[in-house]
């Protein structure tokens, strides 16, 4: 068995109160390798969509299901974790306050000590477009019981912008001045992108911030690299965290070469590898794990 090097490291891991999120897969990954995981997570009450069309049935995938999940703390998370005898400890915070980025190192030095490892996974997701409401028509949500489109306002706009990309960049400069104040010449940046960043119609704000955070990365990673410090990418394609009902999984399948959407452990896999000594010399990459979703194939 390949040992990646991971055991006793620390990790501060952004968004992982869905238990049936990526972030908590990622958590989980990292602790069975031996590695201290602290999880951030932000509870948002969501008031935008229109649960009277979604699932009936809470337990059952969809976004009522989903929904229920994003607004639990990381307690459940936490406790799987140390259940099986890891170590993680949580703390909620508003990525969209400054102050949220200075107070996760803190507390997360206070807990397990300096940090090595550094997972940006939080996201903010609302659909937006250039369109007037008035000519959306029956476009008016992105599927049955989806979220309600709006047309791009400066409110919009900001918190995309805010979460996915600005306090990305802030918690990339403080984890940077850390890694090179102690000198230790080593360091890992891993973050979440989304597949189709370079523009996506309908969710105009959220795959233009992911974009900005894959530019972020990659000026992080020609910067940091003399210090020891790797900066990668991941691009998850649709994975089912609890969001995805059986009828739009069927439908993304067709679209999908390897005929399945992505589990949360697919995108945990590919971050522990990029944590890993295996990846000891990878930096400044976008790898797309997205079972083919969006591949884009030459004439």
């Amino acid at each position: 068995m390949i040992d990646p090097g991971l055991k006793d490291k620390v990790v501060l891991l952004t968004g992982g109160n869905n238990p049936f999120g990526i972030g908590a897969s990622i958590a989980r990954a990292f602790a069975l390798h031996g590695a201290y995981v602290f999880i951030h997570y932000f509870r948002q009450e969501i008031n935008l969509y229109d649960k009277s069309q979604g699932q009936n049935h809470s337990h059952k995938p969809g976004l009522t299901f989903f929904f229920e999940q994003q607004r639990k703390t990381a307690d459940e998370v936490v406790a799987s974790i140390q259940k099986d005898g890891g170590k993680a400890e949580s703390w909620e915070g508003d990525l969209r306050e400054p102050e949220s980025a200075y107070r996760l190192f803190e507390l997360t030095e206070k807990t397990f000590g300096q940090v090595d490892i550094l997972v940006n996974n939080a996201a903010e997701y609302l659909a937006d477009t250039f369109l007037p409401s008035e000519a959306l028509g029956d476009d008016a949500a992105l599927w049955k019981g989806g979220p309600t489109i709006s047309t791009i306002d400066v409110d919009s706009h900001d918190r995309h912008f805010a979460v996915n990309s600005r306090a990305v960049a802030i918690l990339m400069a403080k984890f940077a001045r850390r890694i090179i104040e102690r000198q230790t010449h080593w360091g890992r940046i891993i973050n979440i992108s989304a597949d189709c960043a370079w523009g996506c119609p309908k969710e105009i704000s959220y795959r233009a911030s992911k974009y900005a955070l894959e530019s972020y990365s990659r000026s992080a990673a020609a910067e940091l690299g003399p210090y020891g410090i790797t900066v990668n990418i991941v691009s998850p394609g649709p994975v089912q965290s609890g969001y995805i009902h059986p009828e739009g999984e069927e439908a993304l399948i067709s679209d999908i070469p390897l005929r399945r959407i992505g589990r949360p452990e697919d995108i945990a896999n590919a971050v522990v590898f990029f944590a890993s000594e295996q990846a000891s010399w990878i930096t400044g990459q976008l790898l797309f794990v997205h079972g083919g979703h969006r591949m884009a194939l030459g004439q």
